[in-house]
């Protein structure tokens, strides 16, 4: 076996970010995937380098399926067979509700938030399989707390397409568990990431958290935390599950 092996997208801020730093540190070689911040991804792959790990930015939207396979092939030979996996790549639009939406919007929010995570997925599952000669491994998708609320008059898109990802999580974990390959999920919500900026309102956090009964927001390192410990052996018996880091909501 050629060590862990992860891919993280949309690991050019954020959640992402967070993620493979964490990932580096902890001995995994990680691929980073970007599709427009190539300065920041840059910064982040030549931090793991610095820090003696092992690391490759390859430039893909994930959410085409010819892009996805070559992501895969640069891992292959680059760092080796993939062994883990972050879904994590995401968008969000500007706040609407519902009646102001154009379709065009709706089918890209899924088409990124959820076809992304199937493209990935089937890829990875191709090389961890054990029928298939892999050596098992690890998926976790990221979800949003939106999958549970809704986001009603703001984002129901994006909520939408978090509730597929919650559905393919299930699905998933079920149907790959015997070939040695666990498939769990992380619902944040309220976090400290520039994704409130796209949406157009940056300071969201500060104005949501005093309903949050820890009466704060989150940061990136906590979202990443728990998915490393998703990813590891600790959660051996782990698959299919959830977590929701939302500060209690």
């Amino acid at each position: 076996m050629n060590g862990k092996v992860l891919l993280v997208t949309g690991s050019s801020r954020g959640i992402g970010a967070a993620t493979a730093l964490l990932a580096a540190k902890q001995g995994y070689a990680v691929c980073l995937n970007y599709i427009n911040d190539e300065k920041s991804a840059f910064c982040i792959r030549d931090e793991i380098l610095n820090l003696g790990g092992k690391c490759i930015a390859v430039r893909a939207d994930v959410s085409n399926e010819h892009q996805v396979t070559k992501v895969f092939d640069d891992i292959d030979r680059q760092l080796g067979v993939i062994t883990h996996l972050v879904n994590n790549v995401g968008i969000l639009k500007q706040k609407m509700p519902l009646i102001d939406m154009e379709g065009e919007r709706f089918q890209q929010v899924l088409l990124t938030n959820v076809m992304s995570h199937f493209y990935c997925s089937r890829e990875a599952i191709k090389r961890m399989s054990l029928s298939k000669g892999g050596f098992g491994g690890s998926i976790v998708n990221v979800s949003s707390g939106a999958a549970k609320s809704g986001s009603p008059f703001e984002y129901i898109d994006y909520a939408a397409s978090k509730g597929a990802v919650d559905t393919f999580t299930t699905g998933l974990s079920k149907e790959v568990a015997a070939d040695g390959i666990r498939v769990n999920c992380v619902r944040p919500g309220g976090i400290y990431t520039d994704i409130h900026a796209d949406g157009g309102e940056p300071s969201r956090v500060d104005r949501i958290a005093k309903n949050f009964p820890m009466q704060r927001g989150g940061t990136p390192e906590e979202v990443a935390n728990a998915i490393l410990w998703l990813l590891s052996d600790e959660a051996s018996f782990v698959t299919g599950s959830f977590i929701d880091l939302c500060g209690g909501v």
